[in-house]
């Protein structure tokens, strides 16, 4: 059998939780154990999580943000504040989880910047400068070795969204005013400290970055729960005229439904990748 179909198999049953669907029979334990033990080059696991950091960007910012303002909930940098009924920016969003991922022991760092960002401190420079140039040339992912030998790989982030290109255009402090949807606003960087891991350490990488995500997205829930105008939490979205939220499972059924086929690829080994 070759080892693509082994992990292929040997992985489905973790994978299950990505994709929503019933895992096969598992495999013997020495087969497993032949899938756990090959290599897999870190540039797959960046795939994986930056594929889910997308997802779950996308539905915060297409299925919250945007119809949320609409409904008359509030999103703003200072949202975290006491005694002010608003929600984190996408932004901001992608901080709380990079904080999150942080805290954990995959050691997978994670950092939004731009060449005309909104906040000063996320301006790139020097050899980030350099990459992001070829990101935004490219709109591919680059991948480097930083001068300590972590991992580096910058990822392009597109105003995939109308209230991404809004907020930025119309905000005060934003260099730029004339960004377009599609346009490559800045880049996501991720940071590893090992060149390869096993399959099993990219599943434990990958699905400790969707408990970072649920766990940021948990935050806003705990805030929204104490407005002064009730939002109500459950299992709706919010839309013109219904200020509600969806609960947390929800939310994440959702982006790990976004993520999953990418998740899969990004995890599974072509038969000549990987070492024995």
């Amino acid at each position: 059998m070759s080892f693509r179909i082994i992990v292929a198999f040997g992985c489905f049953t973790c994978l299950a939780i990505y994709l929503v669907v019933t895992a096969p029979p598992p495999l013997p334990l020495e087969a497993s154990r032949a899938g756990a033990g090959r290599s897999l080059p870190v540039a797959r696991m960046f795939d994986a999580v930056n594929a889910i950091n997308d997802a779950a960007r996308a539905t915060y910012t297409a299925r919250i943000v945007g119809p949320g303002g609409k409904a008359g909930l509030k999103f703003g940098e200072d949202w975290a504040e006491p005694g002010v009924d608003k929600g984190p920016l996408p932004a901001l969003f992608l901080r709380l989880t990079a904080a999150r991922i942080e805290a954990r022991p995959p050691r997978l760092g994670l950092y939004l910047g731009s060449d005309a960002p909104i906040n000063a401190s996320n301006l790139f420079a020097g050899t980030q400068a350099t990459a992001f140039a070829r990101v935004r040339a490219t709109k591919a992912p680059v991948f480097s070795t930083s001068e300590r030998g972590d991992q580096v790989a910058m990822y392009p982030d597109f105003a995939s969204a109308a209230p991404c290109v809004s907020c930025h255009n119309d905000h005060p402090d934003s260099p730029r005013k004339d960004w377009q949807l599609d346009a490559v606003m800045g880049a996501t960087t991720w940071t590893y400290p090992e060149a390869a891991l096993n399959a099993d350490s990219a599943l434990k990488v990958t699905e400790a970055f969707y408990r970072a995500v649920e766990e940021a997205y948990q935050r806003y829930l705990d805030k929204a729960a104490g407005f002064a105008v009730p939002v109500t939490i459950g299992a709706a979205w919010p839309e013109a005229g219904a200020p509600v939220l969806p609960d947390s499972a929800t939310f994440m059924a959702e982006v790990r439904a976004r993520a999953g086929g990418a998740v899969m690829r990004a995890l599974i080994l072509s038969g000549g990748e990987g070492g024995a």
